[in-house]
């Protein structure tokens, strides 16, 4: 360690070790910042298109900026060694989360995955797609906010570590498509969260399996089980939400992480305390945070004395810091004890005088997040420094505590400067519009300016609602929310109007009769066969007598004409003969038995004659003698 990276990036520790790269604590000594460098392993950096698609994905996501996204500063190169430097999130992964804790309370598994939504959300909307969310990716700050990394960098590697246990924790969070097409979309980062969620709630993978393979076949043909299978108890819109997000079909799952946020928000806000603060069966007992016996993936802990040791780091890697050079002893000269006595006073005295220069008029801005603001300014003014108190809204922190600091805790500031703590003020409640009669652009508006965000959005008929006004809110106008929800929409389709039956009638007619109910057509750009003439209205869609929207289109498709089949001679057969082989070809059968016909069962004549064509489908009468 102590290497310096492109001249800029001094590399202060070890984070951790993965398939693509290595990740180390550095600080970058041009603007004096902490920062996570994560330099890509040597034998990827030699293949020119991999770095290529690197540095191209690197650049994309750089120009992401989102609170709940692990920010890009700074991309390079230094002789062999490809790096990111990126910011730097003190604390753990939601992998070391779930290790120590097992299952989470719904109210904590939700608090990590709304976030989680919210950067993919970004993302999507971006037109980025994560491809490789899991616990791993979602790190969790000691000041507890929730940040998504490893933004399309893992789309970069082609191939699969071979170690069993990574290529199961891959695998168990691809979605099916992925699995048996390799093709992606926002919504295989939909499938992953959802996973996760299961994961949080009942502390366990949906689908086990001793080998990738065995995890593949489960994804592929088994749904993920309801999570109250495993939590008994468990609020059923939990199961909903999870079932929703891990649908196979990915059809059927929110088509991006902006919808299922929505989904989330809409669940959580019919449970109750008790169900949210629940405990599963399979929350490790006595769980604990301490970050002395934590795995963490970035360390809490900023001081280098206390990393792990470099195990894991190849030993021949530029990074490992040379031997320093065994140091000559020297005796000092026999000069008297006053000399001695008197070189000793003058060298402490300026390493006194360095000490103050470097470090003694520094100190340290405690670590106060979550405590209250009594004790946070008492424990700031303790160490010598000014408080000057803010608030903010806060859906996580509760009111009157700690939400942060600025400058950040364990950052080195002059004695007597000051610290500004911003402290929770609780949730922001507003107040839901009543947006009744006003058009659906207008109403997102109205919400957004408010303080709250548009939500799911369906359509009804409405006989006193215009059409594209909104006919209700959920929650209602006048109910209490907390500032950024979700509100979902009902838009008006206009008053129903039934569709008129049109088949048969020549495209003039048809046209008059839907544009007469209000309807506008269209004209397939096929034609096919029918039982009716050539022109005419062969088919509609809606079908007749269905209920539709004011202004809603009915296609309709032209025939060709019927099809014209070979009549077969049934004279001299039975009845039963006849009837097969005319209906074999397509045509109906009518039977005229005359007066003496009931007591024969020969065909006597046919209405055509067989080896004519008649129409498929028309009605051939046989008379029976």
């Amino acid at each position: 360690m102590g290497q310096v990276l492109d001249g800029r990036y001094r590399v202060e520790a070890r984070i951790a070790v993965g398939g693509m790269a290595t990740v180390y604590r550095a600080l970058d000594t041009r603007l004096d910042r902490v920062l996570a460098l994560k330099v890509m392993h040597p034998t990827l950096a030699a293949d020119a298109s991999f770095v290529e698609r690197f540095i191209r994905e690197a650049k994309s996501v750089a120009r992401l900026s989102h609170p709940n996204v692990v920010g890009v500063f700074d991309q390079g190169t230094d002789g062999s060694y490809v790096y990111l430097a990126m910011e730097y999130v003190a604390g753990c992964t939601l992998r070391d989360v779930l290790r120590e804790r097992g299952a989470l309370q719904p109210r904590a598994a939700l608090d990590i995955l709304e976030p989680v939504l919210a950067a993919l959300g970004a993302a999507h909307r971006a037109g980025f797609v994560h491809r490789d969310m899991k616990p791993e990716n979602v790190l969790i700050g000691d000041d507890g906010r929730v940040k998504v990394a490893d933004f399309g960098l893992v789309r970069a590697v082609d191939t699969v570590t071979n170690t069993t246990g990574t290529v199961l924790g891959t695998v168990s969070y691809l979605a099916p498509e992925q699995l048996e097409h390799g093709t992606t979309d926002t919504r295989v980062d939909v499938y992953a969260c959802g996973v996760m969620l299961y994961e949080m709630l009942t502390g366990g993978k949906p689908h086990a399996g001793g080998s990738p393979a065995q995890v593949l076949y489960h994804a592929l043909h088994d749904d993920v089980p309801p999570p109250s299978a495993a939590v008994p108890g468990l609020a059923y819109e939990l199961d909903e939400l999870v079932a929703s997000a891990t649908a196979r079909n990915p059809e059927l799952r929110p088509y991006d992480a902006v919808a299922l946020l929505s989904q989330v928000l809409q669940a959580r806000t019919p449970l109750s305390d008790e169900q949210l603060d629940a405990v599963p069966p399979q929350a490790t007992p006595g769980g604990h945070d301490n970050a002395e016996d934590r795995t963490s993936v970035i360390p809490r802990s900023l001081n280098v004395s206390r990393a792990e040791p470099d195990q894991q780091v190849n030993r021949t890697s530029r990074f490992e810091a040379p031997p320093l050079a065994p140091r000559r002893r020297t005796v000092a000269p026999r000069r008297g004890v006053l000399a001695i006595v008197a070189a000793v006073l003058i060298v402490l005295g300026v390493g006194t005088s360095v000490w103050y220069i470097n470090a003694g008029q520094f100190t340290k801005v405690p670590l106060v997040l979550g405590e209250p603001q009594a004790k946070a300014t008492q424990r700031i003014e303790d160490a010598g420094l000014v408080v000057d108190p803010d608030t903010a809204f806060s859906d996580t922190v509760e009111r009157g505590l700690v939400i942060s600091t600025d400058p950040a805790p364990g950052e080195q500031i002059r004695d007597n400067d000051t610290v500004t703590l911003v402290i929770s003020k609780g949730p922001e409640v507003v107040r839901v519009p009543d947006l009744k009669g006003v058009p659906l652009s207008e109403a997102k508006k109205r919400l957004k300016s408010e303080g709250l965000e548009p939500g799911m959005v369906t359509r009804e008929f409405s006989s006193d609602v215009a059409k594209g006004a909104v006919i209700s809110t959920d929650p209602g106008a006048g109910t209490d929310a907390k500032s950024g929800k979700a509100v979902a929409i009902v838009v008006s389709r206009g008053a129903p109007v039934e569709v008129p039956e049109v088949a048969g009638a020549s495209v003039e007619d048809a046209t008059a009769s839907l544009e007469e109910s209000g309807l506008k057509v269209k004209i397939a750009s096929g034609q096919v066969n029918s039982e009716f003439d050539k022109g005419l209205v062969a088919e509609q869609s809606p079908g007749a007598g269905k209920q539709v929207g004011e202004g809603d289109t009915v296609t309709l498709t032209i025939s060709k004409g019927p099809v014209m089949v070979e009549v077969p001679d049934v004279v001299g057969d039975s009845v039963d003969e006849a009837r097969q082989k005319l209906e074999a070809v397509g045509f109906e059968v009518d039977e005229d038995r005359g007066l003496l016909g009931f007591f024969g069962d020969e065909v006597k004549k046919q209405s055509v004659e067989g080896g004519e064509k008649a129409p498929k489908g028309s009605k051939i009468t046989i008379e029976i003698g």
